[in-house]
């Protein structure tokens, strides 16, 4: 897929030496001399622009910035806090928004369609939902050994107000197929070695999953254009499962009718053992050996206060946060202050709508002054309970979903 900052050829296409010029201010010298494939640094963008100075960067190539738990507070996650996670280059942004297209093919539709911008903001209805997006290595550091990938503490995760057109009306319109089983995306993000014949990531769900109500094609979060590291100006938005299937600068949806073998589909990318492992074992990265990640696991947060606060003793403690679980709603919130010796239930909000997160909060007293670590426990509508310690050490360093806690000095 062609990235729009070059031609075919891989040179750089005069509309992006345009705005190249109009980025710097002034003519581009040698401009003709430009290696193929090669994207000056001018076309940098830093995605910290506009965000929190708290946030932390654990990589600019590709770009990924984790979000500090106390940032997390919000009901609804505000774009200068949300995390980032790339595999590839950021793009630059497109110069002309009539010439963005969204084409629908694969084996599994009845007829190829393309559509503008344009035509998906009035061709169908649009919906707005608040949607949690959680990487699937959310929680990696916490594994021994480690594994490959971005060392996550609790903070790749968000839950933000998406607006677009649901993707079951959009493939309702080109007609699907009988074997129709998976759905994979096609982002316009460059690979990081700049080789336009590899592709960064492109992944994609089951057709089931896609066809849900809350499956988006969006342009807008929290009412205004999506930002350019999170995808501007089209995005797959897909609550609930890991954010990887959310697929950014969309251009193409295809429709499978097999398992979907784009980029990050392969090995033990975004997998699970089928099996426990032994730390540090490493297995055959074959399709017997693994699953692919779909639901994410039950979870919460405390995000007030922030760890390391210093409590008056004689005062009640109100804290507060998230609890969210996949595809599933959350039944139970519980905090404990004595390392998971008794809990105490906690008050919990219904979602905003489904796949959305929900609130909690509890009141806490402390029996005397002295250090503590406050723990937070939720637990599904299917019974299944956050573990207290880190689960089963997994290759990826994947679905850690075990208790958080935060620090607290009583005074």
């Amino acid at each position: 897929m062609q990235n729009q900052i070059h031609d075919r050829r891989g040179f750089l296409q005069k509309s992006a030496l345009a705005t190249l010029a109009a980025l710097v201010g002034t003519e581009v010298v040698f401009a003709e001399k430009i290696p193929p494939h090669y994207v000056p640094l001018a076309f940098d963008y830093d995605p910290l622009k506009g965000k929190s100075p708290d946030m932390k960067v654990l990589g600019d190539k590709p770009w990924n910035v984790e979000t500090p738990v106390h940032l997390l507070d919000d009901a609804i996650t505000p774009v200068e806090k949300m995390f980032v996670r790339n595999n590839g280059l950021i793009p630059a942004a497109p110069t002309d928004l009539t010439k963005w297209a969204l084409i629908i093919n694969g084996e599994s539709v009845k007829t190829v369609k393309t559509y503008s911008l344009s035509d998906l903001k009035k061709r169908f209805k649009n919906y707005t939902y608040q949607l949690v997006l959680e990487c699937g290595g959310n929680g990696r550091s916490g594994y021994e050994p480690q594994t490959t990938g971005n060392p996550w503490d609790q903070g790749a995760v968000s839950c933000a107000e998406w607006t677009g057109v649901r993707l079951k009306d959009i493939l309702a319109d080109v007609g699907l197929k009988d074997d129709a089983v998976y759905i994979g995306y096609y982002g316009n993000d460059p690979h990081l070695s700049q080789d336009p014949t590899k592709v960064a990531i492109s992944r994609g769900v089951p057709i089931k999953k896609a066809l849900e109500d809350e499956t988006l094609i969006a342009w807008a979060v929290n009412g205004r254009d999506i930002p350019l590291e999170h995808g501007y100006p089209l995005r797959l938005v897909i609550g609930g499962w890991p954010a990887s299937v959310s697929g950014k600068w969309l251009h193409t949806i295809a429709v499978r009718n097999k398992i979907h073998d784009g980029a990050k589909m392969e090995g033990h990318s975004y997998k699970m053992p089928i099996r426990p492992v032994e730390p540090g074992e490493k297995i055959p990265e074959t399709p017997e050996n693994f699953r692919i990640i779909e639901s994410m696991p039950v979870k919460s947060l405390i995000t007030y206060p922030k760890t390391g606060a210093t409590i008056d003793i004689k005062k009640t403690l109100a804290l507060r946060g998230h609890a969210w679980a996949g595809d599933r709603d959350v039944s139970e919130v519980h905090t404990s202050v004595d390392y998971g010796t008794t809990w105490q239930k906690a008050k919990l909000e219904r979602p905003k709508n489904r796949l959305a997160w929900q609130h909690w909060t509890a009141d806490v007293t402390f029996p005397q002054q002295g250090y503590y670590e406050v723990w937070v426990r939720a637990t599904d509508n299917k019974g299944v309970m956050q573990p207290m310690v880190i689960p089963q050490w997994n290759p990826g360093g994947y679905l850690n979903n075990a208790c958080h806690r935060i620090a607290v000095k009583a005074v």
